[in-house]
């Protein structure tokens, strides 16, 4: 190889940020408190709520007791609140931080989010105009929707967190 042809190697390498190394290496939050990156704290939130709206619609079902739809509008209203909050964070950390926003998985993490917010938005909002009405049927089956996107984006996210390390402090900051 000549040093002409590794000049204008590297020189393609510079103008494309998804093969250089320092892009990749650049993992870390940009949004934390004391340490603790906040979209990590956030999903806890909306990933409980959303089971327990599942668990209060099957309750309701089981029952026929209103408190059980009552808790699941509760659960489902709280669990897209915190949702959002959660998802504005992670966009967040997904546009600022060029290590995450490079690899392919991270934007299936955040359009799979979009997906179960959009859902998780419907359910909290067919149950407003009717919270005993509207569990048995519509909102039984999004609940169970919500939940099963609730599993798709924890795994993607898991891998994102565990297998590269992303979002995590310290690390390129």
């Amino acid at each position: 190889m000549t040093s002409s042809q590794s000049k204008g190697n590297s020189g393609a390498a510079d103008l494309d940020p998804l093969h250089t190394r320092k892009t990749l290496d650049d993992t870390g939050t940009r949004i934390a408190i004391a340490g603790h990156p906040i979209h990590a704290m956030l999903v806890a939130f909306p990933i409980a709520l959303t089971v327990c709206t599942l668990g209060a619609d099957l309750f309701y079902w089981w029952t026929g007791d209103a408190f059980w739809a009552r808790a699941g509008l509760w659960a489902i209203g709280m669990g897209f609140l915190m949702g959002l909050a959660a998802g504005v964070s992670g966009t967040v950390e997904l546009l600022l931080v060029p290590g995450i926003r490079a690899r392919a998985a991270s934007w299936t993490h955040f359009t799979i989010a979009v997906a179960l917010l959009s859902m998780m938005g419907a359910n909290f909002g067919l149950r407003l105009s009717g919270y005993e009405q509207a569990v048995l049927p519509w909102g039984l089956l999004l609940s169970v929707l919500c939940l099963g996107f609730t599993g798709l984006t924890g795994w993607h996210g898991g891998k994102l967190v565990f297998d590269y390390q992303l979002g995590t402090v310290g690390k390129g900051n």
